[in-house]
């Protein structure tokens, strides 16, 4: 897989947990799930951004490899 595809499907699951922590918080409203909403959802957007950033880079640093082995 490429690291556009690579870079597609984090992004596509990403948004899958999210819509399902959205659904979830329909039913859990307390300390706890604005705890959990702060440390782990809102650091998965943070780490899923730069991990897509980093992912665009490595397939631009490849496609300059390859292109200066041929």
């Amino acid at each position: 897989m490429s690291m556009s595809g690579n870079k597609g499907r984090l992004t596509g699951l990403t948004r899958e947990i999210s819509l399902e922590w959205e659904e979830t918080k329909n039913h859990w409203r307390d300390a706890r799930s604005a705890e959990f909403d702060r440390k782990y959802m809102d650091e998965l957007s943070d780490h899923v951004s730069r991990a897509t950033l980093v992912l665009e880079q490595l397939e631009e640093l490849l496609k300059k490899v390859r292109s200066e082995c041929e």
